[in-house]
C-alpha cells in the first residue's frame, strides 16, 4: 500500500494540532506527557513542532487522555480551515 503525500491543508492541520497540544501541555514537561501517553518524547516533540503532521489516531487518543483534553476538541483543531467534503 502506497501512502499518498499529505496536502497543504493536512500539513497545516497537523501544525495546528501541534500548537494545541503544546498549549494543553502548559506547565507539564514534554517527557512527562509523552510517557503518560505511551509515546517517545521525540515523537511528541515532532508532533508539537509540526514535523509529524499526521500522527496515528491511537497516538492522538493517548495524548488526549494524557492531557485531559476531549478528543473532539483535538478533532475540531484538526478540522478548522479544512475544506468541506461532499459525501459520495
Amino acid at each position: 500500500m502506497v501512502r499518498q503525500p499529505l496536502t497543504a491543508e493536512q500539513i497545516a492541520a497537523g501544525q495546528r494540532l501541534g500548537v494545541a497540544l503544546r498549549a494543553a501541555r502548559s506547565g507539564r514537561s514534554l517527557v512527562e506527557v509523552a510517557l503518560a501517553a505511551g509515546i517517545s518524547p521525540e515523537t511528541l516533540r515532532k508532533i508539537e513542532a509540526g514535523r509529524l503532521p499526521a500522527p496515528a489516531f491511537g497516538t492522538v487518543v493517548c495524548l488526549s487522555q494524557a492531557l485531559d483534553v476531549p478528543l473532539s476538541d483535538l478533532a475540531d483543531v484538526w478540522l478548522a480551515d479544512m475544506p468541506v467534503r461532499q459525501a459520495s
